[in-house]
């Protein structure tokens, strides 16, 4: 499984830095994730990689990426991007709420429609089948995944943030140890996600229907499109973000040694 990485916000408040890790930069402004989409950059499974180790890997000049990042985020924020501001309870309620109410939503409108293109475009569009499979996948592990958010890991954030001697109580009772077990569990299952939708946005030309593709056909890669989209957030969120929050939580609940 992966180390859960840390985000420093507040080194980030002045300039962005080489040695920031991708998912630093969006967790504190949201705007940059435009560039590193623009550029096939993963901000969200492998959000732990430091801005220079990505530049090396891909031969992406540094000088030119850190000047666009500092241009995009010369526009207006929108106060509802303004994530790392938030309270982690507040981003469990809210991931759920529009997260997985999304994914669960999307995946029953998606499915059918992936059964059509397969029934009637399959001879000519061999690729449909593996595309459909890769999303039946998906839809059953992060089912799961969600469950497992819902039922587990969430509910024992918001414990966390009780003051005090509750707070710890939870600490010492927990069933999994420290928290860092499960979340390790989750983006290990983050990265799984990333890489399935990554060859389903391959197959599908990045989502870029044939010529003889009829409108359900560009219905539904335009769906399977803004279901990726939303992934990539959805685990922004909790990678980058809410994760960081709550191990820093459960360390402040700690005795000091």
């Amino acid at each position: 499984m992966p180390e859960c990485w840390p985000v420093n916000i507040k080194t980030l408040n002045m300039k962005i830095e080489t040695e920031h890790t991708i998912g630093s930069i969006v967790a504190e402004d949201y705007r940059t994730a435009s560039v590193f989409q623009s550029m096939g950059i993963d901000f969200c499974c492998r959000g732990n990689r430091t801005l220079q180790e990505v530049c090396d890997e891909r031969s992406i000049d540094t000088d030119l990426l850190l000047h666009t990042l500092e241009e995009v985020r010369q526009t207006k924020i929108a106060d509802d991007q303004e994530y790392h501001l938030w309270n982690p309870v507040f981003l469990c309620d809210y991931i759920e709420r529009v997260h997985h109410t999304y994914v669960n939503e999307k995946i029953l409108q998606i499915q059918p429609l992936l059964e059509k293109l397969c029934r009637v475009h399959g001879k000519a569009h061999p690729e449909l089948f593996r595309i459909r499979e890769l999303f039946l996948e998906s839809a059953g592990e992060l089912s799961q995944h969600m469950k497992k958010e819902e039922l587990i890991l969430f509910p024992y954030i918001r414990k966390l943030n009780k003051p005090g001697d509750e707070g710890r109580s939870f600490i010492a009772s927990s069933p999994f140890g420290s928290i860092q077990n499960p979340i390790a569990m989750m983006q290990s299952e983050h990265i799984q996600e990333g890489e399935r939708f990554a060859e389903i946005a391959q197959l599908s030309s990045a989502y870029n229907p044939p010529a003889d593709a009829c409108a359900t056909y560009r219905v539904t890669y335009a769906l399977l499109n803004e279901f990726e989209r939303d992934l990539h957030l959805h685990i922004h969120l909790e990678n980058n973000i809410l994760f960081p929050k709550a191990l820093q939580m459960e360390k402040n609940q700690l005795p000091a040694e």
